[in-house]
């Protein structure tokens, strides 16, 4: 059960600090069009759609390349 715990620990640390990067570069990323932003008084619902997908076909992407390197 630790090392499991470790393991999703190190691995929410390496995914936060690919995020933060991320950001650094793209400053647009998360703010595009398309994405659903409502505020009301003291409440404010964020979704991230055009985001979403943006980030979906980069991994597809991604995935497919290494996929097609790999044979």
């Amino acid at each position: 059960m630790g090392r499991t715990l470790m393991t999703i620990g190190a691995l929410l640390l390496v995914v936060g600090g690919a995020v933060a990067l991320i950001e650094r570069f793209l400053p647009g990323l998360g703010r595009l069009p398309g994405d659903i932003v409502v505020r009301r008084g003291n409440f404010t619902f964020y979704f991230p759609v055009a985001t979403s997908l943006l980030l979906s076909l980069g991994l597809t992407l991604l995935f497919w390349l290494f996929q097609r390197l790999g044979r």
